[in-house]
């Protein structure tokens, strides 16, 4: 289905319903996705971003019920990943007369994608493209969320097309921010920064002052993933600029995995020590739980509690991939401890702790690791080891 979002400017993408798992397996994506691309009819015609390769015959329809290929002046290419890209090729064989637009990082990235020799043209922040009405105006965008990210704005429409940025994965019966659930749509957009912009919260802070400081007028803002907003677009902006700011609430996420349910016990206890101290907290268990909900959960969370039995003189692999992702997001503002179970040697609780540490989360209380079961007086220490994190938060 191609529309029009505003005159002259139409939707040529695809929505992808049944889509699980993004990045191979290292996303989930529980409401599936859209690959959002946009085709500008003016006196010259540009694309802006393609979509994933899987899509690519209807993505070429959907282009030729608009416009004959060969009559494509521009392909922008906002960002090289092949959930924008896997479509370029196919395009441009229909389209070679036309200029792929590019960032200087995407001078690298396309044609190493690609490896064809395209007519490309690099653009920096503020160049633009005239097309008759209407005017392509550039904004690089490095890290938001690979180096070669840029943003397209289309003058005279009041238009921002940022890619990746303020998306979500989240495919929809209706286009438009204001036509959908609101409670889901934010729980999209917060798992998307949570998961993927975290680590470059600086960045993010300090593009949108860019973006803002160029004084556009935005009327609506078209991403690369999800719905279009057109209701307040702005409000996306702001939610990055709190989120950015990594101010997290007070509240805990306690996290485990276990072999023989002493872990699993010992992490209820812990739960019901902060409560006592008036601090929420979600328990989840990681051979159950889906990490990058966890995830979102942590990044709301102020403390962030470990637990793992102990297997091979470490944690068991469950554990393992979370506290990898803790290290690599690079959450701020955060508090952490361990706990866990063993029977013989017992270094789980160092290993977790070494990986708190590695990820600048700072322990507020000493690790608890227990012989065997926790009996009675084992799982008041464990509410204890509660009570004394939210002391500390």
């Amino acid at each position: 289905m191609v529309f029009e979002i505003m005159k002259g400017v139409f939707w040529v993408g695809a929505k992808d319903w049944a889509l699980h798992h993004f990045h191979g397996h290292e996303l989930s994506t529980h409401r599936g996705s859209t690959y959002n691309s946009y085709l500008i009819r003016d006196k010259k015609t540009a694309v802006i971003d393609t979509v994933w390769g899987p899509f690519t015959d209807r993505f070429i329809q959907n282009v030729r019920s608009l416009v004959e290929p060969s009559r494509i002046d521009y392909v922008v290419t906002n960002h090289a990943e092949t959930d924008h890209s896997g479509a370029l090729g196919a395009l441009m064989d229909l389209a070679p007369q036309a200029e792929v637009v590019v960032s200087p990082r995407g001078m690298e990235s396309v044609p190493g994608h690609f490896h064809k020799k395209w007519k490309f043209r690099q653009v920096r922040t503020g160049e633009s493209i005239h097309l008759g009405e209407t005017e392509m105006v550039f904004v690089e965008a490095p890290m938001l969320h690979w180096p070669d990210s840029m943003f397209t704005y289309l003058s005279g429409r009041g238009l921002l097309m940022p890619n990746d940025a303020f998306g979500q994965h989240y495919a929809t019966a209706f286009p438009y921010n204001d036509q959908v659930d609101q409670e889901e749509l934010f729980e999209e957009c917060l798992k998307y920064y949570a998961n993927i912009l975290t680590p470059f919260s600086p960045m993010v802070l300090k593009k949108i002052e860019e973006v803002l400081a160029l004084d556009l007028k935005v009327d609506m803002i078209a991403p690369s993933h999800g719905v279009i907003w057109r209701k307040d677009p702005l409000q996306i902006v702001k939610k990055y600029q709190e989120w950015a700011k990594q101010e997290p609430e007070r509240s805990a996420v306690v996290l485990f995995d276990t072999m023989w349910n002493s872990t699993r016990d010992m992490a209820g206890a812990i739960s019901e020590g902060l409560a006592e101290r008036g601090v929420p907290s979600k328990v989840f268990h990681m051979a159950l739980s889906d990490r990058n909900d966890v995830i979102t959960e942590i990044f709301r969370s102020r403390a962030v509690i470990v637990g793992s039995s102990c297997i091979n003189g470490g944690v068991l692999p469950t554990i393992t991939p979370i506290l990898e992702d803790l290290r690599g997001l690079k959450f701020r503002n955060k508090t952490g401890a361990a706990f866990g179970s063993f029977g013989w040697s017992g270094e789980n609780i160092s290993r977790i702790e070494s990986h708190l540490e590695e990820a600048r989360i700072s322990l507020a209380v000493q690790g608890l690791n227990m012989k065997w079961c926790p009996d009675a007086e084992g799982l008041e220490k464990c509410r204890q080891m509660g009570r004394d994190i939210a002391d500390r938060m």
